[in-house]
């Protein structure tokens, strides 16, 4: 009797375990689809983040920022800025627009300790609105290089020689 149970408990543990790999493989193709559904349009991926829908692509074109559906035309672009539990601790501001009152940092320090639970997001500020990029609490400074790549992605275009000109 000991070996049935035994037996069926193995065969449980093994279909579990299929069904698992399964989910995975599922998961792990429709996001390589959607990988080069966003390659085929022409959009560079920055960076994958976690959401509560599952995850959502930052990526950019040569007119448009875009995260998820959300698109931000470049020549738009006001400032970003990197924001920590909503303080900002870094920004860059267009010199195309006119400059703002208040004045923030303009570097991204690495912030190695004390931070690795804090919500990390990207604010991106255009002439029709803000858009929060939000890039999450997770550990081990996950959430802090997402918000790095973002942050880095939308400042090396809004100072690039060519943002500066008009252009």
């Amino acid at each position: 009797m000991r070996d049935v149970v035994a037996a069926i408990l193995a065969l449980l543990l093994l279909f579990v375990a299929a069904s698992l790999a399964a989910t995975l493989q599922y998961y792990r193709r429709r996001r390589e689809r959607q990988r080069r559904e966003l390659r085929a349009r022409g959009q560079t991926i920055v960076a994958e983040i976690p959401a509560e829908e599952g995850l959502k692509f930052f990526t950019f074109d040569d007119g448009c920022f875009y995260y998820g559906e959300q698109a931000i035309p470049k020549g738009q672009v006001r400032a970003v800025r990197v924001l920590v539990n909503g303080s900002p601790i870094a920004a860059s501001i267009s010199r195309r627009f006119p400059p703002t009152t208040v004045a923030l940092p303009l570097s991204f320090e690495d912030q190695p300790e004390g931070l690795a639970r804090d919500r990390w997001d990207v604010a991106i500020e255009s002439a029709e609105g803000a858009l929060m990029v939000a890039c999450g609490a997770i550990r081990e400074r996950v959430s802090q290089e997402l918000a790095r790549k973002v942050f880095e992605a939308v400042k090396s275009e809004i100072e690039s020689p060519d943002a500066r000109a008009g252009r």
